[in-house]
């Protein structure tokens, strides 16, 4: 099996870890307070799980998934990225999580922001539309008629079909919407973004599956800017 490390291992990461331990991968958690504090995390998780520094973490994965608030990119490590797939699934929310000088300068914009810390890795967006608390809710079987498909989007086709094959074995088709530039169609504020929300109850009510059709739809209500 794989070997994910995590950049970030508070909700999105930890929900993810969660399902890639079930689904019989490893995993190695790294957070900017270090392994240490993640030691309740990692025994929860069971043998799979390890704990390290953002560093050896990023060294350590076949995947890197980076899940960093979107203001602290900075901390992600360069030179051991260098070459490889990295899932980034950050989104940009400044009345939540702090103004980046960069986006609002419109020196890069939000969803290629990480591509341009890691120039020499091969970033994937991808589970940057699931709430956290919706993802083992939304998980299911290959063939299950409910089954969600989630937006990925990237500049390496091996790149995707790598990030596709572990979006399948933690219970997601991946639906591929194209170059890196085209996740701007996924962004916060976009149908897509809201794909897998009740209308009614919002982050507060159980999620509703979108499939690939369903997403396909929401994400054609968007055109390039």
């Amino acid at each position: 099996m794989t070997t994910i490390s995590f950049i970030g291992s508070g909700r999105i990461g930890g929900a993810l870890a969660r399902l890639a331990v079930a689904a019989g991968h490893d995993v190695v958690l790294s957070n900017s307070r270090g392994p240490q504090s993640l030691r309740e995390t990692v025994t929860r998780l069971g043998s799979r799980a390890h704990a390290a520094s953002s560093t050896e973490a990023a060294a350590a994965g076949d995947l890197v998934v980076v899940t960093v608030p979107i203001r602290a990119y900075r901390q992600v490590p360069v030179e051991p990225l260098r070459g490889r797939v990295v899932i980034d699934t950050l989104n940009y929310d400044p009345a939540r999580q702090g103004t980046v000088p960069e986006i609002e300068a419109g020196t890069v914009p939000p969803h290629l922001l990480l591509q341009a810390h890691l120039p020499d890795a091969y970033v994937v967006k991808a589970f940057s539309t699931v709430f956290f608390r919706h993802l083992p809710q939304l998980a299911r079987q290959a063939g299950a008629p409910d089954r969600s498909a989630v937006p990925v989007a990237g500049d390496h086709a091996a790149a995707k079909a790598t990030v596709a094959a572990l979006i399948d074995s933690l219970g997601f088709d991946a639906y591929d919407v194209g170059p890196l530039a085209e996740s701007h169609r996924f962004a916060p504020g976009t149908p897509a973004q809201l794909a897998y929300l009740d209308p009614d109850g919002m982050f507060t009510a159980p999620a509703r599956p979108a499939t690939a059709a369903d997403l396909a739809a929401l994400l054609d209500r968007v055109t390039r800017p």
